[in-house]
């Protein structure tokens, strides 16, 4: 089968497409037929480095995380043979960049809604899932709370707006001028626009901050919080773990940094959302399979609208 691989640690540049094996599911695996994979940051930081913090693991040479497609083999329940699923592929096991590959039903699998594309579908794992454990983090969200989402335009964002509405919020996002009028269709409540001055006129007025792009530091977006409001970034920042732990001492207000750790149920719930037309993903692009590496390229350098996608398989 087809597959694309890293030859060695560093830059992008070595990555590859190879010929493998087509692996074998045992009891309790399926194998999937993968249609279509999505490119987030963290495909190219853990290859060139980025997150060496991570500590001594070792990463897959074959890249990428999110996936969809369809069961081709199914050695366990409640999947069947032709049964469309989307999903996640583990930290430091083989990645999705493959024609096929094994899966376990259960956090990191689930049933692709009937009126959802697998391009669609593969944008949704990591970024969904991180984008809804970072609105329930320190504590789920709840209806009516006002929540600010700053970098709304991207892979995160994006479904961080939708999701927030989805779970009752009042939402303002923050994105670049370009992206004014189409994060406005997501749903938002009101869009400030980072570039024109916007967001230079505090008002503390948000029970959180979700800073899904780490556009600034804690202390520029703590002004905009309530009291007892919570300020929210991707993957651990020096600022913020010192403000975890020095702010109990003279405020209300928290600081929190996430890192995704898949939990049962939230992918279905995710899905329910797609099939509700609650949930959409904007595509900035599809890339070919055999285009990866300018798909992983455009990722790194940045401004992508929505999620990159990579078609492993025709479409049908």
């Amino acid at each position: 089968m087809k597959a694309m691989k890293f030859s060695a640690f560093g830059g992008l540049d070595s990555l590859r497409r190879v010929d493998l094996p087509c692996p074998q599911p045992c009891s309790g695996e399926v194998l999937v037929e993968v249609a279509a994979l999505s490119v987030n940051p963290v495909d190219w930081k853990l290859r060139t480095g980025a997150l060496r913090w991570l500590g001594p693991l070792r990463f897959s040479a074959i890249p990428c995380f999110d996936f969809a497609g369809h069961v081709v083999t199914a050695k366990v329940g409640p999947f069947q043979t032709g049964d469309r699923v989307f999903g996640l592929c583990r930290l430091g096991q083989d990645g999705a960049a493959r024609a096929a590959l094994l899966a376990r039903p259960g956090p990191l699998l689930a049933a692709t809604p009937a009126n959802v594309s697998d391009d669609e579908a593969a944008g949704v794992p990591l970024a969904g899932m991180t984008a809804l454990q970072a609105l329930n983090t320190p504590r789920p969200l709840m209806s009516g709370e006002r929540v600010m989402i700053v970098g709304a335009s991207g892979g995160v964002g994006h479904y961080a707006v939708q999701i927030a509405k989805a779970l009752g919020g009042m939402v303002t996002a923050v994105c670049s001028t370009p992206n004014i009028d189409w994060v406005g269709t997501l749903g938002a409540d009101r869009v400030l626009d980072y570039f024109r001055g916007d967001v230079d006129r505090p008002v503390p007025e948000f029970d959180r901050v979700f800073d899904a792009v780490s556009l600034g530091s804690f202390e520029r977006w703590r002004r905009w919080l309530k009291p007892e409001g919570a300020y929210v970034t991707l993957l651990p920042r020096g600022d913020v773990l010192l403000q975890r732990l020095t702010l109990p001492c003279c405020a209300r207000q928290q600081a929190r940094s996430i890192f995704l750790k898949p939990e049962a149920g939230e992918l279905e719930r995710l899905a329910g959302w797609m099939a509700a037309g609650r949930l959409r993903t904007v595509i900035d692009r599809v890339f070919p399979f055999d285009e990866l590496l300018p798909a992983l390229q455009k990722s790194r350098a940045g401004h992508a609208r929505g999620k990159i996608v990579v078609r492993v398989a025709p479409e049908t």
